[in-house]
């Protein structure tokens, strides 16, 4: 679980208006454009060319049950 101050001040480095993220399971998810940032050891890994399409999280959320 990710603390919820340090939530509140992180944003989707792929999205120029930098929306918030909600927390899903293991990932940060983008509310808007809804690409997913694994959380690892409790630490988002923020790197945009290692996140997840909405497509690839569905399955990826969808496999985890």
């Amino acid at each position: 679980m990710i603390d919820e101050l340090l939530l509140s001040v992180l944003a989707c480095p792929a999205c120029d208006t930098r929306p918030p993220l909600v927390q899903r399971a293991t990932f940060l998810v983008c509310t808007e454009c809804g690409r997913g940032y694994r959380i690892n050891n409790g630490i988002p890994n923020m790197l945009v060319e290692e996140s997840l399409s909405p497509d690839d999280l569905g399955k990826e959320l969808k496999s985890d049950g």
